[in-house]
């Protein structure tokens, strides 16, 4: 009502037309209004004016060329190699747990995994030797990864100080990490634990376990590797989905510029 207050447009929905509804949009975009509520504005026309095409008041739908705003993808929270060693140095060894969270973080970090893929990670789809493991990912799907040193010594300090003198349940024995009980552990522990150690050394970043997933992918993006590896160690099925990476590093060497080069300190 504002827009057509302020555009004094006297129209019955029959008669607007294309050009008085991105006229409207103009003037949204200009009050500030934010991409995805444009969006949602949008949304909210199209059912409307669909609305009148069934009931026959009108015969075509002047949103059918509406085009929507761009809404830019919200880049992922990403931790830097001290934020992630001292993530790793705040696990207390002494606990009985200690080792296992070790190798879980590791694993996240060296290897890209998603959480579901890191809970149902089986023994038997580790070949430290041949420098892989095998992973199932979404979808069924298999793929290999290559492990890192330090993810084969945390593993097997783990399995070696705790797994190999537990309990475990029937069902459970081929799954690599376990609770105190012996169970595979859920989605919801490793979030927990996550979040534990960022108590810990009073993070302010807001992470969870995806959040190795997406260091790990943009490390590799800083190092040079090549997109299409990148794609198969993540699993990503398009090539798209990885080139969120190349974006967020080059976000963070702008900022590492405006914050450090001497041109742009005061």
């Amino acid at each position: 009502m504002d827009f057509l207050t302020a555009y004094t447009l006297k129209k019955s929905p029959q008669e607007i037309t294309l050009n008085d509804l991105q006229d409207m949009m103009r003037w949204i975009s200009e009050m500030g209004i934010a991409a995805r509520s444009q969006a949602r504005i949008i949304s909210g026309l199209r059912n409307f004016f669909f609305y009148l095409i069934l009931e026959d008041e009108i015969e075509t739908d002047p949103t059918e060329l509406l085009e929507l705003p761009k809404i830019g993808k919200k880049l992922p929270e990403v931790l830097d190699k001290e934020e992630i060693d001292a993530l790793i140095g705040a696990i207390d060894l002494s606990k009985p747990e200690g080792h296992r969270n070790r190798a879980i973080i590791e694993t996240l970090y060296s290897c890209g995994l998603r959480v579901s893929e890191l809970t149902h990670l089986k023994i038997t789809n580790l070949y430290f030797e041949e420098g892989y493991i095998r992973v199932i990912g979404k979808g069924n799907k298999e793929r290999l990864v290559p492990v890192s040193d330090s993810v084969e010594k945390e593993v097997k300090l783990y399995m070696n100080h705790i797994r190999n003198h537990m309990d475990i349940k029937a069902g459970h024995e081929d799954i690599l990490f376990l609770n105190r009980r012996g169970a595979q552990l859920t989605r919801v522990m490793i979030f927990t634990i996550i979040r534990q150690l960022s108590d810990a050394i009073g993070l302010r970043k807001t992470i969870s376990p995806h959040t190795f997933r997406h260091s790990f992918a943009t490390h590799m993006v800083e190092n040079g590797a090549n997109l299409r590896a990148i794609q198969e160690m993540l699993g990503h099925e398009s090539i798209s989905t990885t080139e969120i990476y190349t974006h967020l590093s080059d976000d963070l060497l702008k900022e590492a510029i405006t914050s450090y080069h001497p041109r742009n300190i005061n």
